[in-house]
């Protein structure tokens, strides 16, 4: 059994890398900005806060966002494409329950923050193609 390992080579030079690195450092960001305006955050995001008692769900969904994008980095410092495509299969999730959530609370008026949700999706399953597509 090998336990260290193996370079790959994939990397910098793959533009599979660089939308992996974007996903993964623009969820951060929501995630931060979650963290210290969670207002704004939210009505940026679709779905408003109520009163000043959610503000609690916005930390919940920044340390979501944040934790979602780190974990990411060690997978693409060490050049891990299989793991990062795996990973990114699996983020999928998010975006889509984010996408329901908006639907269910504000409905299909609210279609350009859906939209927004949508083209994430997307280019999570084309970066995921991208990833899985060549063993190299």
């Amino acid at each position: 059994m090998k336990t260290t390992n193996a370079t790959q080579n994939w990397g910098y030079q793959n533009p599979s890398f660089w939308m992996a690195l974007l996903i993964a450092l623009m969820i951060i960001m929501v995630g931060l900005k979650f963290f210290f305006i969670p207002e704004q955050s939210a009505t940026d995001f679709g779905i408003s806060f109520d009163s000043s008692r959610d503000i609690p769900f916005g930390y919940i969904k920044g340390i979501r966002d944040i934790f979602s994008g780190i974990v990411l980095l060690p997978l693409l410092y060490f050049r891990m494409k299989r793991a990062v495509a795996w990973v990114l299969a699996m983020v999928i999730i998010v975006p889509v329950t984010d996408f329901i959530l908006v639907w269910k609370v504000s409905g299909i008026q609210n279609w350009t923050h859906m939209l927004i949700h949508d083209l994430t999706v997307l280019y999570i399953i084309f970066t995921c193609y991208l990833l899985f597509g060549k063993k190299k």
